[in-house]
């Protein structure tokens, strides 16, 4: 699919507020815990692609499909599960490269930008290796083995939202960062699933200032910046919240 909300070209007058951050999340819940954030130091377009990576791939694909040049930026963001010991809920990772089952793997440059970002607002940053499963990875043998392979964390969709960005619009700045929810000592559907859960999804809320100052170094605004808060809205959307947010599923 293609965004139905305009933004400037790239190629602006020096006056207009450079292209809007494009965040990927997979679930509902995610973006519903990211729209609430602090969106004041900038805009962006907020969408969720649904779970796995083939969807995260078909989105990102669709919505990258001009080359990229509506967006300033790309980051895959949302929950994930700790490989190892000695991470809590609640804990940011910040991919400093990303893999999958597969042959993908990526670099991200940006890493350390963003992790001193995130640690500048108060929160607890781990970076490391994510891995992208193809499948939710279950049992502390089965994380203990990604762990001595060198991964923190482990999701399902990055690897596909980043390969997708890197074949359809290169040179887009990306990066990643996922909030721990489940751990070795605390896996999903156990009892303290529901208070890490709460705590994942307050975490990752507050990212929101490091993710628009991430955008705003690696896609400075050309020329003078644009008052806080002036960005275009979607009608459908609160006027109080600083974001557009496109379908749970770019399809």
């Amino acid at each position: 699919m293609t965004p139905t909300d305009p933004v400037a070209p790239a190629a602006a007058p020096a006056n207009r507020p450079a292209p809007p951050l494009l965040v990927v999340c997979a679930l509902g819940v995610e973006r519903w815990a990211l729209r609430g954030g602090d969106w004041s130091g900038g805009k962006a377009v907020l969408t969720a692609t649904g779970m796995g990576p083939l969807r995260a791939r078909k989105a990102v694909t669709a919505l990258l499909g001009d080359g990229g040049g509506a967006y300033g930026g790309l980051l895959a963001v949302g929950f994930c599960a700790a490989a190892g010991r000695g991470i809590s809920p609640g804990d940011a990772v910040v991919a400093t490269g990303v893999r999958d089952e597969g042959e993908c793997s990526i670099e991200i440059p940006s890493s350390a930008l963003l992790a001193r970002l995130l640690r500048e607002r108060g929160m607890t940053v781990h970076t490391g290796l994510l891995h992208s499963a193809d499948q939710v990875v279950r049992g502390a043998e089965a994380r203990a083995r990604l762990h001595a392979a060198g991964v923190t964390g482990i999701d399902m969709e990055t690897a596909a939202v980043l390969s997708a960005a890197g074949r359809t619009a290169p040179g887009l700045p990306v990066a990643a960062v996922r909030i721990v929810v489940d751990t070795p000592e605390r896996e999903l559907l156990r009892p303290a699933t529901v208070p890490s859960g709460v705590r994942a999804w307050r975490a990752l809320r507050s990212t929101v200032p490091a993710l628009t100052a991430w955008h705003r170094t690696v896609a400075p605004r050309p020329g003078a910046a644009a008052p806080a808060g002036d960005i275009d809205r979607n009608p459908a959307m609160p006027s109080v919240t600083p974001i557009r947010t496109l379908p749970q599923e770019a399809s």
